[in-house]
């Protein structure tokens, strides 16, 4: 089935994102722009997932729990899982790894998490916005680990991005996919960096306030609108230089 997706979005527990961002809001929100599946992926942690996920569950809308992990190279990659319970395990492995810088809500912004109700359960206090110690050539044997799947988020983009920091995407990678921006010409990169020539693209909103995220235009073609079948799409891809059905994303 076609399914209308956003598998990169923030809430107001990343330090960039916006209070408005709430789970509660955030999904909301989706479902009114036609969204089917959506995934929240804060900075290097998963904290606010559980919040969303119940939101998702009473509304009709898919959740996948997810993370937009901070390699030690400061490459983001975004992270997918089908179940909360090693979501939030996989977060409390990340937050382990980095270093010991807290927040300051002055500067960066509150780190808040919420429960499903919009009410604020807790703050995190470890800024999550530093790099992790997980490196970008472990990050998709460290994510399977814990039952997920992963891919370099936005690699047009001049910071933050495998390209931008480390100048390619190897095979030792192990990435099947990427996400790239609305504006990158595809074609450029493809001709630029072959290897992701039988790769999907994904595209997503990257959302940090309500007011940034898009109405539904990018489907994926999935067995069933659930985060495993989701996850398990990503898992079944063939690996790079073989041929892959893009399967509408």
């Amino acid at each position: 089935m076609e399914l209308y997706y956003d598998f990169h979005l923030h809430s107001c527990l990343s330090p960039c994102g916006d209070k408005d961002m709430t789970p509660y809001n955030l999904v909301n929100m989706a479902k009114i722009l036609g969204m089917d599946v959506i995934a929240l992926t804060d900075h290097n942690t998963a904290q606010n997932c559980r919040a969303a996920l119940e939101v998702g569950e009473k509304i009709g809308l898919t959740v996948i729990p997810g993370m937009e992990l901070c390699t030690s190279e400061e490459v983001h990659v975004v992270c997918l899982f089908d179940d909360v319970n090693n979501a939030e395990a996989f977060s409390e492995y990340v937050l382990s790894t980095v270093p010991p810088v807290k927040n300051r809500p002055d500067i960066f912004g509150d780190q808040l998490i919420m429960d499903s109700g919009d009410g604020i359960i807790g703050t995190q206090e470890l800024l999550l916005t530093t790099a992790s110690g997980i490196s970008i050539e472990n990050a998709v044997k460290y994510v399977s680990e814990y039952g997920g799947v992963c891919y370099p988020a936005h690699i047009d983009r001049s910071s933050y991005s495998v390209i931008s920091n480390l100048g390619m995407i190897t095979p030792e990678m192990n990435f099947k996919a990427v996400e790239m921006t609305e504006q990158a010409d595809r074609n450029e990169y493809m001709e630029k960096y072959p290897i992701i020539k039988d790769m999907p693209v994904i595209i997503s909103s990257d959302a940090h306030y309500l007011e940034n995220m898009k109405e539904a235009k990018h489907t994926v073609n999935v067995n069933d609108n659930t985060a495993k079948a989701i996850v398990d799409y990503f898992r079944n891809l063939l690996y790079v230089g073989a041929s892959v059905n893009v399967g509408g994303v």
